[in-house]
């Protein structure tokens, strides 16, 4: 995943990521691009922060890391969010799926 795309980049070993979140949805799970986003959907409402610790607890499980290697670095009141992800162990299969699909153009 060294390639660049819009939606994600790195910083140093740390995986940044720009999202959309779609809060209170049936389940939480990783939508496609949305414009230069990567989609995210979860099942927490957009009260009281309650979205924004879904959405990162399902990013640390998704990467293989523990939810205090994952920060909200932009977008705490909005749909459209910046996280960084500290040292990702892994890259889930759905984020590889569009790596490679983006590649092949």
């Amino acid at each position: 995943m060294n390639e660049q795309q819009p939606w994600q980049g790195w910083d140093g070993d740390d995986l940044i990521l720009r999202v959309r979140v779609k809060p209170g949805c049936d389940r939480s799970a990783f939508t496609g691009i949305i414009g230069d986003r990567l989609g995210i959907r979860t099942t927490a409402p957009p009260v009281d922060g309650k979205a924004n610790k879904a959405v990162t607890g399902f990013l640390a499980k998704a990467f293989g890391v523990a939810r205090c290697d994952v920060s909200l670095t932009r977008g705490a009141r909005g749909r459209n969010k910046s996280v960084r992800i500290a040292k990702p162990r892994k890259i889930p299969a759905e984020v590889a799926d569009l790596l490679s699909a983006r590649a092949r153009g």
